[in-house]
């Protein structure tokens, strides 16, 4: 694939561009091409691969190390659909440090959508950042009754796990979930959490939890960045 010497976007941005998606799609893992190669393969100059790397790098998709070159700093992270698990637990699973920061939690009147998700007319509301390896991927939005709510804002919620709060503090133990996953836009006031350019599409993530008597726990929606999160599922065809 050529850039578009024609287009309005500029060489250096489309470079980056292409870059991005080759790491995305698992073809750059480990050390990207060099300088030269780049050079060489798109017919362009020095100062624009520089550019266009500088980017990546900023944005922590790449790495410069010293006299080595320059390397994909970032691990997609896989959340395998089917398992009821939590972002911690697939993160750990990915060999990544998990971690969290609270944002915002208080009590409020649920938007008509969640209302007719949950049931909840009033609902405690628990926004976090997610991080992998210090580098934000998300951010998660928890929608609880607001008993429950009141008890988990009592523990220390910067890295905690919610699932485990629940479950082991709480003593209400997870039985199911109905999940939706679908592409849109990150909301203006979570742009700056995760560093990303305005207009950016992002995986959205819907999650209803219930317990063993099938009562709504929590509503989840989580935008996560999507060069740094994907979703697979096992499939088999049965025959016969």
């Amino acid at each position: 694939m050529q850039l578009d010497t024609t287009s309005s976007i500029p060489l250096h941005i489309q470079l980056k561009i292409m870059i991005e998606k080759q790491v995305i799609d698992g073809t750059f893992t480990d050390q990207i091409p060099s300088e030269r190669q780049f050079m060489e393969e798109y017919n362009i100059s020095r100062s624009t691969v520089r550019e266009a790397i500088n980017h990546l790098v900023q944005e922590g998709i790449l790495e410069k190390r010293h006299g080595k070159g320059t390397f994909v700093s970032l691990k997609p992270i896989h959340d395998w659909l089917g398992n009821l698990s939590s972002t911690t637990e697939t993160i750990l699973q990915m060999g990544m440090k998990p971690g969290a920061k609270l944002i915002t939690h208080y009590t409020t009147t649920p938007s008509t959508y969640i209302q007719e998700r949950t049931g909840f007319t009033e609902a405690y509301f628990i926004k976090r950042i997610r991080y992998a390896d210090d580098i934000p991927i998300g951010v998660e939005r928890h929608y609880y009754p607001v008993a429950i709510g009141k008890e988990l804002v009592k523990y220390d919620l910067d890295n905690a796990t919610l699932y485990d709060l629940v479950e082991n503090e709480l003593g209400i133990q997870f039985a199911a979930a109905d999940q939706t996953i679908s592409s849109g836009m990150l909301l203006n006031e979570d742009r700056e959490y995760l560093k990303v350019p305005s207009g950016s599409h992002v995986l959205i993530a819907e999650r209803v939890i219930k317990d063993e008597e099938g009562q709504i726990i929590e509503m989840e929606q989580a935008f996560y960045r999507s060069d740094m999160y994907t979703f697979k599922i096992n499939l088999s065809r049965k025959f016969g």
